[in-house]
C-alpha cells in the first residue's frame, strides 16, 4: 500500500502548490476614466496599488466619457469607469453599480501661455480667432453649449476635438489660439494659462465613479479609495472640486 499512499501525498502537494500560487496570484483591475483625469488618476492608482497587495491596475484607458460608455455599453471588459458627467454615466446603468459623485470639475478658457489675445468670453467670437472647443456629445462640449447659450454668444469653432485633453493639447501646442477646457487641464499644463469669466461658475460638471456590476471586491476597493481621504488629497492637488 504504500505506493498508492506516495502517489496520493504526491497529489496532495501538487495541489497544495497550485492553491498557494492561486493565492500569491495578481488579481488585474481594468480601469477606464474620462480624459480630463489623466494626471490625478495615475497617482490614485499608485497609491492604491501600494495600499492593496496582490492588486495590479492595468494601464487606465483614457478618453472621452461618451466614448467609454459606447464602448462599455457594446462590451468592453472594464471594471471600474470614471467619467465626467452624470449624463452619460446614466447611458450605462444596465451595466454597472450604482454611481457615487467623487469629483467636480469647471471651465476656463484656456489661451497658450503669455497671450493677451482672449480676456472675455465675448472674445472667442472674434472670426480672426481659431477657437477649439469640445464635441457637444461628449460632457466638456455639452458644458460649453450650455455656457455659450447662457451668455447668447456663438462660436464658430475651428474644430470640435472628441475630448477635452485635445482641445488643451491645441491650445498648448499653438495650434489654436484658444479653447474651452476644465480648470484642471490648465492646471495640469504651464504652456496653458486660464481665463476666467464669472459666467462659468454656474457651468460645473459632477464626476461619477461606479463598479461593473459584474466585478469583484477589488473594484469596489478602488472606487472606495477614490472617495477615501487619499483620493480627495490628490484630487483637490489636481486642482478638483470635492463632490
Amino acid at each position: 500500500m504504500r505506493r498508492p499512499c506516495l502517489i496520493l501525498a504526491a497529489a496532495l502537494g501538487v495541489l497544495f502548490l497550485a492553491s498557494c500560487s492561486a493565492a500569491d496570484e495578481t488579481r488585474t483591475l481594468r480601469v477606464a476614466a474620462a480624459a480630463s483625469l489623466n494626471g490625478a488618476l495615475e497617482e490614485i492608482v499608485t497609491g492604491f496599488e501600494a495600499a492593496h497587495d496582490g492588486v495590479e491596475v492595468a494601464p487606465v484607458v483614457y478618453d472621452g466619457s461618451s466614448t467609454l460608455a459606447t464602448q462599455i455599453a457594446e462590451g468592453a471588459p472594464i471594471d471600474v469607469v470614471a467619467l465626467a458627467d452624470e449624463d452619460t454615466m446614466a447611458r450605462i446603468a444596465d451595466e454597472m453599480d450604482p454611481p457615487r459623485i467623487f469629483a467636480t470639475n469647471e471651465l476656463v478658457i484656456a489661451v497658450p501661455a503669455g497671450s493677451s489675445k482672449v480676456t472675455a468670453l465675448e472674445d472667442l467670437t472674434d472670426p480672426a480667432l481659431d477657437v477649439v472647443v469640445c464635441a457637444s456629445a461628449v460632457p466638456c462640449g455639452a458644458a460649453t453649449t450650455r455656457a455659450l447659450d447662457a451668455a447668447g454668444l456663438v462660436v464658430a469653432a475651428a474644430s470640435y476635438e472628441q475630448n477635452v485633453a485635445a482641445v488643451a493639447r491645441k491650445v498648448a501646442n499653438g495650434v489654436a489660439d484658444a479653447g474651452l477646457v476644465y480648470r484642471t487641464d490648465v492646471e495640469a499644463d504651464d504652456a496653458i494659462d486660464a481665463v476666467d469669466d464669472p459666467r462659468f461658475d454656474d457651468i460645473v460638471n459632477s464626476y461619477p465613479i461606479a463598479a461593473s456590476a459584474s466585478a469583484g471586491d477589488d473594484a469596489d476597493a478602488f472606487v472606495d479609495y477614490v472617495l477615501s481621504a487619499e483620493g480627495q488629497h490628490v484630487l483637490a492637488r489636481w486642482g478638483f472640486g470635492t463632490p
